[in-house]
């Protein structure tokens, strides 16, 4: 009995400090209701099948309770708030897999390039039945997270189902550490356009772009890949909009409050470019890509080409519930809303121009003249070999990484549009 007054000390000297600035409610009523939760929790300390301890069941009351709030919400016990410490301040072994909730189930938001999901044949918006053998119901986002992580080369198998299969499938794969090169740049083979591929916002997007971009004089228009990227910082989200727009709200954030409204506004002195701009996303582009492609819609300064994307358009912080910051909970606070005045979460960004992924269907005629240029490379290459002049092989790897061939893009569909409506944009403007 002593413990269960203990609680209740505790629950209402905890609500009393979290809530001292906020709307007064009628203290008969708030004490009816933080006396159901004790009377709860003591009943099920006394009755429940299995001895259970008091801290055990307030543990799982957090839990339900923050899972119950949304799907990006979540309590950090000591071990969870450990584990985040590591992902954000160390490498650690894992998938290179981005996680989120889609309508209750465990979904992909996208693999990450080149990491152990993506060479596994992870796609977006995969369903995780599994992790190993643990089913992924009732299992909240962090939960997940902290399975799949683990030591490198360990194995792992992921159940999923995928639109379009008749079964479930089981991927088997190898944790690794995860280095991610988050931006690169390529130029397209016969043409004065360059495209950027960004394949997550960590802190140094803004200013990788901005080189690409000054060091490139003579390029005429550029293509903005962020398919299958996850997000990350809403700085770098932000810096990569000014790179193109050079007035006016980029985003903004509204909390629980209107007054509580959040603007960001885009200045010209940050502004590098305004050449032509095609955005590439598909359904693996999330949070940070959906506040620049939204963006960049919204200001009529891109033209957005693809697939509709995720819908994650919250901000979560995490607040400490022990001074220590050994316990702290990840609380949804804010939305992100586009200059428009609309939202991301839930709905995404609807691209201009819808294009499914895939190769580029040819005729006949087309599939000589791919065959024809490799003959020409074929036969090039062979007089290099007479002339004693043939390249060394890194350096023409290294050569074919910098450059998007026509091959390349016969390859991807929704490259191939963009490209021509680049070209279009680029007539238009002379």
């Amino acid at each position: 009995m002593k413990r269960l007054l203990l609680a209740s000390a505790l629950t209402l000297v905890i609500s009393q400090s979290l809530f001292a600035n906020e709307e007064v409610v009628p203290e008969q009523s708030r004490f009816e209701s933080l006396s159901k939760l004790t009377k709860v929790i003591g009943t099920v300390e006394k009755y429940y099948v299995d001895d259970i301890k008091l801290q055990e069941i307030v543990d799982k009351a957090l839990k339900g309770l923050m899972q119950e709030l949304d799907a990006h919400s979540s309590y950090l016990d000591k071990k969870a708030s450990k584990e985040m410490s590591i992902q954000t301040q160390g490498e650690f072994g894992g998938l290179g897999i981005t996680v989120g909730m889609r309508d209750g189930a465990l979904t992909v938001i996208s693999p990450i390039d080149d990491t152990p999901a993506f060479k596994a044949g992870i796609k977006p918006l995969d369903i995780i039945l599994k992790i190993d053998n643990t089913s992924s119901i009732n299992m909240t986002l962090d939960e997940a997270v902290t399975l799949m992580r683990g030591n490198p080369q360990t194995d792992i198998t992921l159940t999923v189902v995928r639109k379009g299969e008749l079964k479930p499938l089981e991927i088997k794969m190898k944790r690794d550490i995860i280095k991610i090169q988050s931006v690169f740049a390529k130029t397209i083979e016969n043409t004065d356009l360059l495209y950027f591929r960004v394949s997550s916002f960590d802190a140094k997007v803004t200013e990788d772009l901005e080189k690409i971009i000054t060091t490139n004089k003579t390029a005429k228009g550029f293509i903005l890949d962020l398919r299958n990227n996850p997000g990350g910082l809403l700085s770098q989200a932000i810096g990569v909009v000014n790179l193109f727009v050079d007035k006016g709200i980029i985003v903004s954030q509204k909390g629980r409050n209107a007054d509580d409204e959040e603007k960001f506004e885009a200045s010209a002195s940050k502004t590098k470019t305004r050449l032509p701009l095609v955005v590439l996303v598909n359904e693996g582009s999330a949070s940070a890509s959906e506040i620049v492609s939204g963006s960049l819609q919204d200001h009529k300064r891109a033209v957005i080409v693809g697939e509709k994307t995720f819908g994650k358009g919250s901000v979560q912080a995490v607040l400490p519930i022990e001074n220590d910051r050994s316990e702290n909970i990840k609380l949804t606070i804010a939305k992100y809303y586009l200059p428009s005045g609309r939202t991301i979460q839930a709905t995404g960004v609807t691209p201009d121009v819808i294009v499914n992924s895939g190769k580029v269907t040819q005729d006949d005629e087309d599939k000589f003249k791919i065959k024809e240029a490799d003959l020409k490379k074929h036969l090039e290459g062979e007089l290099e070999k007479v002339g004693n002049k043939k390249k060394d092989e890194k350096a023409i790897a290294d050569e074919n990484k910098k450059v998007i061939t026509g091959e390349d893009v016969l390859g991807d569909n929704q490259l191939n549009t963009s490209i021509a409506i680049l070209k279009s944009l680029i007539i238009m403007n002379k």
